[in-house]
């Protein structure tokens, strides 16, 4: 695996699933194996979970992690080609990317989009950039449309409390929009069903209000209903996440409460498991009773962040 960008740079999800659930229990297993090797974690936007997690797998493998916030500490880079850098860049990614592709081994990058325009977002430009530029393995901590470790990482944790409930052959899995005070990303949302159409072990719904359809190319095969309580029927896991609209790019047009889950719907389910990515909004996304409750894994989940890193950084080493 030389770059980790999206499930197309991934041969088997099944491997990378059994590794971390390995690691997880032997977390030094290889802590040689990137013994005198550097990796680059470079910040275009906020990170709790993600910064951590990688740092984390990073040392537990040998390597050693710098991390730099390019928002606050660096030049403002240039990204498109041929451009007349008479604004407000400083740095063209032509020079950036291939000075670090000579100062680290591994090279990881996380940005967002701007939610204004969707061509620019969903082109990929600035981490395709930097693949296309550094001559190093890129692994995306989240782009302008995806963010795959976090999809790793939720696969990894459905997959451990499937081996404890032997009983479930093939889990309802339920992605349900949720209420927000302001207009999100579509890159987990995006992600999530991407992972688990590729996956393919799962009878996965996806749930919103009319007009927060995701891009097709992610969703293409997926039951999707504008009924939450119908979708939510018999589930096994319940995945909750806001998204701002797609076709309308980037607006947000209703933050109807009722949206938010709440208990008495989980009793609609199969005893469903409820996952959310972090950070969560209490009391808007998800209410105290849910994210306290018998039902919520969302703590074993941030857990497994590391485990997931770490699988990907062992792949990319051992390449």
């Amino acid at each position: 695996m030389k770059n980790f960008i999206s499930i197309a740079d991934v041969p088997s999800i099944d491997h990378l699933v059994t590794q971390a659930l390995g690691y997880k229990k032997n977390p030094y297993a290889d802590k040689t194996l990137g013994q005198g090797k550097k990796i680059g974690l470079l910040f275009l936007n906020p990170s709790l979970r993600t910064r951590f997690s990688t740092q984390v797998a990073a040392l537990n493998l040998g390597l050693e992690p710098l991390v730099f916030n390019v928002d606050k500490e660096g030049w403002a880079l240039e990204f498109e080609e041929e451009a007349i850098m008479s604004g407000n860049t400083v740095e063209h990614i032509k020079d950036a990317a291939p000075v670090l592709g000579k100062y680290f081994d591994i090279l990881c990058i996380r940005t967002f989009p701007s939610l204004k325009n969707r061509e620019d977002d969903y082109s990929e430009l600035y981490i395709t950039q930097f693949v296309k530029y550094a001559g190093i393995p890129v692994v995306s901590l989240e782009s302008a449309t995806l963010h795959p470790l976090q999809s790793l990482t939720d696969i990894i944790t459905i997959t451990e409390c499937l081996q404890n409930s032997p009983g479930i052959a093939k889990p309802k899995i339920v992605l349900t929009w949720a209420p927000h005070v302001k207009p999100l990303p579509q890159c987990v949302a995006n992600s999530f069903a991407q992972w688990i159409n590729a996956w393919g072990k799962a009878d996965f719904v996806i749930t919103h209000p009319e007009d927060y359809d995701l891009d097709p190319r992610f969703t293409k095969g997926t039951r999707i209903l504008h009924n939450q309580d119908a979708a939510l029927k018999d589930a096994d896991f319940v995945y909750v996440k806001n998204w701002s609209t797609y076709k309308d790019y980037g607006k947000m047009y209703t933050n109807d409460p009722e949206w938010m889950l709440s208990n008495e719907q989980l009793l609609l389910t199969n005893q469903a498991k409820v996952m959310h990515c972090l950070p969560v909004r209490r009391n808007v996304e998800l209410s105290d009773e849910v994210l306290d409750g018998p039902h919520s894994i969302v703590t074993q989940q941030a857990g497994n962040r590391v485990w997931a890193a770490q699988s990907v950084l062992s792949e990319i080493l051992k390449s």
